[in-house]
């Protein structure tokens, strides 16, 4: 059987065409009976909108590309839930494409997303080169959430303000009377902005002699071999603030194997408070950095942009807030 057609709703609901047309685009020039009475008709017949005839005719595809750094890094999750809401409640779709596995296989990260006529991109995370997203954002709007990297002109940049959250962290760690403080550290401008604040916050302490920095490559692989290192110090540190959750979770697995207890013996600090952080046998301290509410004022910039509400690029930073839980207590 074929599928039903526009006519046959309209032959159904004993209207038009062009009155069935207006309806499915949610038109308020019909009449309350004649709206019922087509959307009536498409249910019992089973009409779906052909999406690739209505593409054509609006010159739009109702999707937004959304390119993903790491498909696998869990903080993600959350954004994309306060994305996905609000463009959602506006009519618009979600295609997802993992950069990591993009670049594996020589492509540009976008590309198969502006293949599928996407009408606006997010990107999530931070990408090798966030300057060469400068010609797509001449075709399409871009907006990049979760990243601190310079942007090219016409992009809007949403994120957490990783100054403060850094900040947040060594107050609190200083606070429970801890002097030797290490910090995993990150890649990239959100990674020096976290490493950054947290030494200035240590010098205003007087503690810049106590500051042991180790990079990482924010993994838990990474954050495990970086916690061995610093607990093999002769003067190990009595606390470990972590780049993000993951690193953490390796932290915290790096103490147990040498026969540390969290928090007795050493303090455990993440970031992004991704739901790994929230497990009650992990039960972590972390600074949420409202990845939800990135998410949807992401959203809420191409929205904008669709509208050509605004043409600079703005950047818009979200408050984090600590959520102090079961991996820190007071210095040994």
């Amino acid at each position: 059987m074929r599928p039903p057609t526009i006519r046959d709703v309209a032959e159904r609901a004993g209207v038009s065409k062009s009155l069935v047309s207006l309806v499915l685009r949610g038109s308020d020039q019909v009449r309350p009976e004649k709206r019922e009475a087509v959307l009536r008709a498409a249910q019992e017949l089973g009409y779906r909108p052909n999406a690739a005839a209505r593409s054509l005719s609006e010159q739009r595809t109702r999707t937004v590309g959304v390119l993903l750094n790491d498909l696998r890094n869990p903080w993600f999750v959350d954004l994309l839930d306060g994305l996905n809401s609000l463009l959602h409640a506006n009519g618009l779709q979600m295609l997802l494409a993992d950069a990591r596995l993009n670049r594996r296989t020589g492509q540009d990260p976008a590309d198969p997303l502006l293949d599928l006529r996407v009408d606006g991109l997010v990107v999530v995370g931070t990408l090798p080169d966030p300057a060469a997203l400068g010609a797509v954002a001449e075709r399409i709007p871009v907006v990049l959430a979760g990243s601190r990297e310079p942007a090219p002109p016409g992009v809007d940049i949403v994120a957490g303000d990783d100054e403060r959250g850094a900040r947040l962290v060594a107050e609190h760690l200083i606070g429970l009377g801890h002097r030797r403080i290490a910090h995993i550290a990150g890649y990239g401008a959100v990674g020096e902005l976290r490493r950054g604040s947290f030494e200035a916050t240590m010098r205003r302490h007087g503690l810049a002699d106590e500051v042991v920095v180790e990079p990482s490559d924010m993994t838990e692989e990474g954050g495990y071999r970086t916690t061995v290192r610093l607990l093999s110090r002769p003067e190990r540190p009595t606390a470990v603030f972590a780049v993000n959750d993951i690193a953490a979770i390796g932290a915290l697995s790096a103490a147990e194997e040498l026969g540390l207890r969290v928090p007795r013996d050493l303090s455990v600090v993440g970031y992004d408070n991704t739901s790994i952080a929230r497990l009650r046998h992990v039960w972590l301290t972390t600074v949420d950095n409202t990845s939800h509410e990135v998410g949807r004022r992401a959203a809420r910039c191409l929205l904008e942009r669709f509208e050509g509400a605004c043409r600079e690029g703005r950047v818009q930073l979200a408050t984090p807030t600590l959520e102090i839980r079961g991996s820190t207590a007071p210095a040994p």
